[in-house]
């Protein structure tokens, strides 16, 4: 059974990704974990014996499925509210990942202690997609807590992304394509070897989504992705093979 202390039973669903290789424990109402955690779980280029920090983890979503991908790494994942972090990490343990994967409970602009800067081999950022000053922002709370930037902006999310990274590290994030430009100035003169990573809708479709992937300590040009395409044009819309084999198959993608 899904639950925390904080939460009843009835608010909690049990679902899963990965084809079923991921169980999550997540709330019926709100944000709710979709195919974004997955795909950039599987952008981020982590090896065995690597630190991976997932900044705004959740319920735990991008952090499972990565542990789950690559054997011999550990995950760290920061979330600051404490209901969906004790999910985070009950969802840890049903997944046997609890020795690997932790989620600690606290704000990327006053970090806790036990997050070392500089000492992440890799970070990885689902940030709240909606600027502020513009979103129309959803009615449940919990879900525009999620989706909508509070006093943390966009740059503040790279600030705290570039901070916790190792000197030769990187950060991957995805975001929506119509934001691209901000992120970029956000990154621009800090890291290098920028990939961007269209995530298509439908082939001939403008993207919605992009992955953004950068290297401290690279001074590479910044590079354009051929990105992938997620639907087919057919009338049922289903995912294209190379979505499955993300989606379902935790495929890892190379930006």
């Amino acid at each position: 059974m899904c639950a925390v202390s904080s939460l009843k039973a009835e608010e909690v669903s049990e679902d899963s990704l990965l084809d079923g290789a991921v169980v999550l424990c997540q709330p019926v109402d709100g944000y709710r974990a979709a195919i974004d955690p997955v795909f950039l779980a599987a952008a981020v280029p982590a090896h065995a014996g690597e630190s991976v920090l997932d900044a705004g983890c959740g319920v735990g979503a991008v952090a499972l499925c990565l542990a789950r991908r690559v054997d011999g790494i550990t995950v760290t994942g920061l979330e600051s509210r404490v209901e969906l972090a004790a999910l985070g990490q009950e969802n840890a343990a049903r997944n046997g990942l609890q020795d690997r994967v932790r989620v600690v409970t606290g704000d990327i602009l006053d970090p806790p202690r036990e997050l070392e800067p500089g000492s992440f081999h890799q970070v990885a950022v689902n940030p709240p997609f909606l600027d502020a000053h513009s979103a129309d922002p959803p009615p449940h709370g919990a879900k525009r807590e999620a989706n909508v930037e509070g006093v943390a902006r966009l740059a503040d999310w790279v600030s705290f992304a570039l901070s916790m990274t190792a000197p030769d590290g990187g950060i991957t994030f995805i975001h929506r394509a119509e934001r691209l430009g901000e992120l970029l100035c956000a990154l621009e003169g800090k890291v290098g070897g920028i990939v961007v990573f269209p995530l298509w809708p439908r082939a001939g479709k403008a993207a919605k989504r992009v992955l953004v992937s950068a290297h401290k300590g690279s001074s590479a040009s910044l590079r354009m992705a051929p990105g992938l395409v997620l639907h087919n044009d057919d009338s049922d819309g289903a995912f294209t093979a190379e979505a499955q084999a993300v989606l379902r198959g935790g495929k890892g993608l190379e930006l």
